[in-house]
Parts: C-alpha cells; structure tokens; sequence
C-alpha cells in the first residue's frame, strides 16, 4: 500500500514497485491509508507513506495501524529533516525512514530490504 499526497511522488512509486513486480494498492492520505489497512485487516505486506499530508499524517497512521496490526511492516517516506526526527521516535512501529528525493532503484532497494525485515512485534 502507497500513502501519498503528491499525485506525480504516489504515481512514481507506484510504477516503479508495479515494475518489480509488486502489487500496488493506493491511498491519497493518511486517513485514507488506515481505511484501506483496516479493511484488509492489516493484510498489507508492507505499507509505504510519506509523512506530512493533510488529514492524517503518515505518523499518526503508522501508530494507530501498528496498534491494530503489530506485525505490519511500514516504512515512511519524507523530505523534510524535522519529519525525519519525529520518525526516529517510531522505532519498533516501522522498519525504516526513506529521504526524498530518491531514485528508482533507491526505492525499489528500499523496499526489498524492508520486506525482508523479519518483524517480532507482540500482538
């Protein structure tokens, strides 16, 4: 699941993933996201959001679908420094922190490490 406000940022993801072979779901915001989360019943194999968006922001998203779903595998996207310390603090709640801008194949590796992440989070 892509959770992006930036139409051209969600679109270029979006490719790029679909391209490596992933299937791709999208969401326009946070609050959108964590509709679609609980929907699935958490059944995402890896969620990928941008931090600030309008509504909900993607923190706020990763906590509240962590809460509901503790092994879910989300990994945050952000091009701003201040947003990237309030990541630091999710420790636990995400697998990693991706800068923009970022290339293709930074994204594509991104990815693949994060589903590679074994969670051992407790329900």
């Amino acid at each position: 699941l892509i959770v992006e406000d930036d139409d051209s940022v969600r679109m270029f993801v979006s490719r790029a993933l679909e391209r490596a072979g992933h299937q791709i779901h999208v969401a326009a915001d946070g609050a959108q996201g964590l509709e679609m989360i609980r929907a699935a019943d958490g059944g995402y194999d890896l969620v990928v959001s941008d931090i600030r968006m309008p509504e909900m922001d993607g923190i706020g998203m990763a906590l509240s679908a962590a809460n509901s779903f503790p092994g879910l595998r989300i990994l945050l996207m952000t091009g701003y420094a201040d947003q990237r310390e309030r990541a630091d603090e999710l420790n636990g709640v995400i697998v990693d922190v991706v800068n923009k801008p970022f290339s293709l194949a930074e994204i594509r590796g991104r990815v693949d490490a994060a589903l590679a992440v074994e969670i051992t989070r407790a329900a």
